[in-house]
């Protein structure tokens, strides 16, 4: 860098300070690519939970609806008795 060609102590600084923010920069990268996988696996967890979700709430819904006609009484119905 600029220290090889120029040997005085400000390019010696500039150098290390370049190097910094070199390590620097590929720390923010690696931290933002493990925020994007932690991101996509709960992305993932959702769309999974979300499927159950829905399947839950179409039971709960046909759970909720009245039944469409009415049941027959279950026994024994005595004939009407004819007076007369």
């Amino acid at each position: 860098m600029v220290a090889t060609v120029l040997n005085t102590e400000r390019a010696v600084k500039m150098s290390v300070f370049v190097v910094r923010a070199f390590v620097r920069l590929r720390e923010i990268l690696a931290a933002n690519r493990e925020l994007a996988d932690k991101i996509e696996d709960l992305e993932d967890h959702l769309q999974a939970h979300d499927g159950a979700i829905q399947e839950i709430l179409q039971v709960i819904k046909r759970l909720m609806q009245p039944p469409s006609k009415r049941r027959s009484k279950i026994g024994f119905a005595l004939p009407a008795v004819r007076t007369g």
